[in-house]
């Protein structure tokens, strides 16, 4: 698990705060992938992703981490001054419209998502220990 932590975390995790989560699958797998080796269990072995997180111990996929860092990463944001460069580029939209077909999903709305399945409000960010136990850095009991 240190290796993992140290070495395969870190890399999967490296500038995940501006990431625009689509593509869930692909990050799941590759953590998957390095699990069950580090474990020396098979594909072939047919034992499911559940049961080989329940072994190593791990209570949270890298995508809870991953919203939970864009999350710490947004209300950082939100403190800042209004002239400050990652505030503009936050609140930038641009002027042409999409190209046709199935709209994308933006940053912000990845955002909102994982505001409402963390019951986390519009301003809420402001008051620093209650955002911090929403987006889910520390535990509720001290």
């Amino acid at each position: 698990m240190n290796i993992y932590n140290a070495l395969i975390k870190s890399n999967l995790l490296y500038g995940s705060e501006t990431w625009r989560l689509t593509e869930n699958k692909l990050v799941e797998a590759i953590e998957m992938d390095v699990l069950r080796r580090s474990s020396r269990i098979s594909r072939k072995d047919r034992i499911r992703n559940v049961t080989i997180r329940q072994q190593i111990g791990l209570e949270e996929t890298i995508i809870k981490e991953i919203e939970q860092n864009q999350l710490t990463w947004y209300g950082h944001v939100q403190i800042m001054a209004e002239e400050r460069l990652p505030k503009i580029a936050l609140k930038w939209m641009p002027k042409q419209k999409r190209a046709r077909g199935i709209p994308k999903k933006n940053w912000m709305e990845g955002i909102k998502k994982a505001m409402n399945d963390r019951n986390l409000s519009e301003g809420q960010w402001e008051d620093r220990k209650q955002w911090s136990l929403g987006v889910g850095q520390r535990r509720k009991t001290f």
